[in-house]
């Protein structure tokens, strides 16, 4: 029998595709690094008033939400709605192991193996932590905060939202206006809902663009060390071309093929993770540095999410937490679409604990694993990593230091390389499978984005971070853009969650009648 011509899944993909969404917001990135590269100074000065008065004098803004955002997990978690399954089968889709390591590696990118190894040295010589305390005791702490529940909770609310929108509502539509639908009925058909999409594919590009930027530096000279090659542009651009083939391979083969990649992702941490513990000799002071951190971390939690520094005795929130909360805002625009996706058949209060125990669980070890041996070396008087950094003004090379402690330092460096590439290719494989569904203008639950469109995405998530390597201050403006950008969606998400439980209201009223 043949298809029926008028169902969504039988009309050519040309015109299945939302041109506007997925254009117009790809050309304001590029007009933007032009401008950033055509004019630099003039640019850099616009974007960094813009950044202040969005971060200085509107900071409780970002703040609010991120606090918001946790207290509505758990409210989501513990409440009525906790009990609504997403999707009609009472078994997940994915088993817990595979489903946690896709979300986990999903979600950070090799961030995370980048800041773990160097945050406390950024934090070590602050004022605020001085006056807290210790280096020692603080300086571990606020990586845990940084990286802890209110960065996920904005991927746990909203991964609930999408994954109610599309597994329960079953909606065709898997976008950011879509999720809207129940709040602002049929205006999301028009104007306001193109604003919207607008403006989470800008943000997703603007993020995705920009990520490259903290950890390819760290990959590029861990690979230079190694095998003696000169660290150039062309290096890195080969990086990066590496990366984007093994994603594309992953995203080409649909979902499995994204989760046996992050399956070898997690393998791949937890052996780095295991080379550094038990390498390093710093074992015991990594465990109890760490039982100090989580400590420090759920007595003051409240205060650290709510302390503004009023006086601006020296400005660390501005500079540190709001700066966090916002990039992963930013995120938040595909991140909780692959996780409410993945989520079927799990419950709500499933999804949202979950959610919590597999991200905290992989970025707290992390951090106290690879960032806590940092600080026992300067602790211990072993190796001055803040000398070495105050020196060369370099993280790159304090890093490549730590790594020049531990036994078989080749071995690590190089561990350390396959691991930054697999933490990227299993992100942007399921950033690529997003951005491909964002450019339908339907798209069934179930079915996957066509196979064009998936490579259509996975070549152009990597062309823009291959042009900008070759202007640093283009780089630094567009993760600006990137900060600029989550002012807007934070309305966004809260129009979402507004719109989830008038919606699952809604839905438990029909199923209890």
């Amino acid at each position: 029998m043949k298809p029926d011509c008028n169902t969504p899944a039988a009309r050519p993909v040309t015109k299945r595709v939302d041109w506007i969404v997925t254009i117009v917001p790809f050309l304001c990135i590029l007009v933007l690094c032009a401008l950033f590269m055509a004019l630099p100074e003039a640019s850099s000065g616009i974007l960094g008033s813009i950044r202040f008065f969005l971060g200085d004098q509107l900071g409780s803004y970002y703040l609010i939400l991120g606090l918001g955002a946790f207290i509505c997990s758990l409210y989501m978690g513990f409440s009525r709605f906790g009990k609504i399954r997403l999707g009609d089968t009472d078994k997940p889709q994915y088993s817990a192991f595979r489903w946690g390591s896709m979300m986990f590696t999903a979600g950070l990118a090799a961030d995370i193996l980048f800041y773990s190894l160097c945050e406390w040295m950024l934090y070590a010589n602050e004022p605020h932590i001085l006056e807290m305390g210790t280096q020692q005791d603080w300086a571990s702490t606020y990586p845990l905060f940084h990286w802890g529940p209110i960065p996920w909770s904005f991927y746990i609310i909203l991964a609930v939202s999408f994954g109610f929108m599309i597994h329960v509502r079953r909606r065709s539509k898997q976008k950011y206006s879509e999720a809207c639908r129940p709040l602002l009925g049929k205006r999301v058909d028009g104007f306001w809902g193109k604003v919207i999409d607008l403006t989470a594919v800008f943000a997703l590009l603007a993020g995705t663009a920009t990520t490259f930027s903290l950890a390819t530096p760290l990959l590029s000279m861990a690979i230079s060390r190694v095998f003696g090659i000169q660290e150039t542009n062309l290096l890195t651009i080969g990086i990066l071309v590496i990366i984007c083939v093994v994603y594309t391979m992953a995203v080409y083969f649909g979902m499995e093929g994204i989760a046996k990649l992050a399956a070898s992702c997690v393998y791949l941490f937890f052996g780095l993770l295991a080379y550094v513990f038990f390498g390093g000799g710093e074992g015991r002071y990594i465990v109890e540095t760490g039982l100090t951190a989580l400590g420090n971390l759920t007595q003051n939690f409240i205060s650290l999410a709510t302390w503004t520094d009023a006086l601006r005795t020296s400005s660390f929130p501005q500079n540190w937490t709001i700066f966090y909360w916002a990039y992963w805002m930013v995120w938040c625009v595909a991140t909780p679409f692959f996780i409410g996706t993945i989520s079927k058949g799990r419950t709500i209060r499933q999804t949202v604990f979950g959610g919590y125990f597999f991200g905290l669980a992989g970025t707290f070890t992390s951090f106290i694993i690879l960032g806590n041996y940092g600080l026992g070396l300067q602790m211990h008087g072993k190796l001055d990593l803040m000398g070495i950094y105050a020196g060369t003004q370099n993280l790159y090379k304090t890093i490549i230091a730590v790594f020049e402690t531990l036994p078989f330092a080749k071995f690590g460096l190089i561990l350390l390389a396959v691991t930054m590439v697999a933490f990227y290719a299993t992100s942007f494989d399921a950033l690529t499978m997003v951005a491909s569904s964002y450019s339908y203008k339907s798209l069934e639950a179930g079915e996957e984005p066509d196979r064009k469109v998936k490579l259509f995405w996975a070549v152009v998530l990597m062309l823009l971070p291959i042009a900008l390597i070759f202007s640093k201050n283009s780089m630094t403006n567009l993760q600006t853009v990137s900060i600029i950008a989550a002012f807007p969606i934070g309305f966004i998400i809260l129009l979402i969650v507004w719109s989830f439980f008038k919606d699952a209201r809604h839905y438990l009223d029909e199923e209890t009648n």
